[in-house]
């Protein structure tokens, strides 16, 4: 049966130019052997194991909004964001656009003539960022194991990623001798934005280093000798229930160090520099002054006594009357 096919579709090749037909499991194979060694194909190749039983089969030619409509609505019925689903999709997008301009046959025509548009999903379902006061803080991370608290303070104070926290190794410590103190670089491959990212350490982040050297040779943040996957593990959500602040979730740890400094009247562009984002300064290239700089910036925020006052949090709650938080 296989070889009629083939046959068929050569012959059709040959006569009239059709293009082999190729089944979209086929180009999801190809995409994860090309791509093996991006930092995110793990997560790629989770979205394609739930795209498969959808559309693995199906041709890519075919593959369209409509025919991605009953994997969406099942993603949505799963409770799944509208974000996430646009992430599958847009390895759905990548896949038709590889096999419409670099992926081709043994005639060296294209897999497809041509790549549908494959429309996102509006993010209409988001969670807004809720930052928490210092007295939350406090009631949260002493309900944390040990190394789930180092992890969160240190997160606080950083504003660092779920990830570049879990990840963060000594080798990426950078000594600074004309200041006596030191930084972290994060490679390029581990940061969102690929590019290398610095990271300061105000007097709290660096006890919380301190605190941690000399337990393990590789990793800052360690369980049992073992690196740890995930802050967002069974421990983070019980006490996030104990202490009965529900909807915070670990990214809200950026929140949080970000809307400090704003609170303590630092610059935006050091704001930038401190979170990690992608400046909009000519340069991400530090010396020295630049350094203390954004070390006097991040110390701003460990002053609870003069930072409380400065910290209220304006919600709004679903009836639209404003609650304010200190």
């Amino acid at each position: 049966m296989y070889l009629a096919k083939r046959v068929k579709e050569v012959l059709n090749y040959i006569q009239f130019g059709e293009r082999p037909k190729k089944i979209f499991a086929e180009g999801a194979a190809r995409y994860l052997l090309e791509n093996k060694h991006k930092p995110s194909i793990k997560d790629d190749a989770t979205h394609l194991e739930k795209l498969m039983q959808f559309i693995g089969d199906t041709e890519l030619e075919k593959i369209n909004n409509q025919t991605l409509q009953p994997f969406i609505e099942h993603r949505k019925e799963e409770g799944v964001k509208n974000k996430t689903i646009n992430l599958a999709l847009s390895v759905v997008r990548r896949i038709l656009n590889l096999s419409a301009s670099d992926w081709v046959d043994e005639q060296g025509k294209t897999w497809l003539a041509g790549a549908p548009k494959i429309k996102m999903l509006k993010l209409d379902d988001q969670k807004p960022p809720h930052p928490i006061t210092m007295d939350e803080q406090e009631r949260l991370f002493d309900l944390l194991a040990p190394h789930l608290h180092d992890m969160c303070l240190f997160k606080v104070n950083t504003g660092t990623r779920e990830h570049e926290v879990c990840q963060l190794q000594w080798d990426w410590e950078v000594k600074i001798p004309q200041l006596n103190t030191y930084v972290f670089v994060i490679p390029g491959q581990i940061v969102k934005n690929r590019g290398d990212r610095l990271v300061i350490l105000n007097d709290i982040a660096k006890e919380v280093i301190e605190k941690r050297r000399g337990i393990n040779q590789k990793y800052v943040f360690t369980y049992k000798g073992n690196k740890v996957g995930k802050i967002n593990n069974s421990g983070w959500k019980r006490a996030i229930m104990d202490a009965k602040l529900k909807g915070v979730r670990v990214h809200d740890l950026k929140h949080t160090f970000g809307q400090r400094l704003r609170a303590n009247g630092v610059h935006m562009d050091d704001i930038q520099d401190l979170l990690g984002h992608k400046s909009r300064r000519i340069t991400r290239h530090y010396c020295a002054p630049d350094i203390q700089r954004l070390i006097d910036c991040a110390n701003r925020v460990c002053n609870t006594d003069s930072q409380q006052p400065l910290v209220t949090l304006i919600r709004l709650d679903t009836k639209k009357s404003i609650v304010a938080k200190s």
